[in-house]
């Protein structure tokens, strides 16, 4: 049997950040159309982002979402996708935690 795969955000204001971006200047649209890709990229296969190792997860992910792993999708122009999946026997979820440029992308890792 195959397990049901879907995608998520981890909380409403971030889906709406997602959704506004459609509506933003020529950057925002560009990343909106990067995200919405990515989501299906995911959607298709949830590991095909990069496992991040974990003794480099950022403290405030564990505090905040209890994750027990987390992803990177590499966006065009250096920007980032952060996701967690979530699975039991009948379902997949990848829960999209947050997007960001690679400056703040290396200040959140602490590269």
């Amino acid at each position: 049997m195959n397990k049901e795969i879907s995608v998520a955000f981890i909380n409403k204001t971030l889906k709406e950040h997602f959704e506004l971006l459609k509506q933003g200047k020529f950057e925002d649209k560009q990343l909106y159309h990067f995200i919405d890709r990515a989501l299906s990229d995911i959607k298709q296969k949830p590991d095909c982002g990069t496992k991040i190792p974990k003794k480099l997860w950022p403290k405030e992910y564990i505090k905040k979402y209890g994750i027990t792993n987390l992803w990177k999708y590499d966006l065009p122009n250096g920007w980032r996708l952060i996701y967690t999946i979530e699975s039991n026997e009948i379902r997949i979820v990848s829960i999209i935690l947050e997007w960001f440029d690679h400056k703040d992308y290396e200040r959140r890792f602490k590269y």
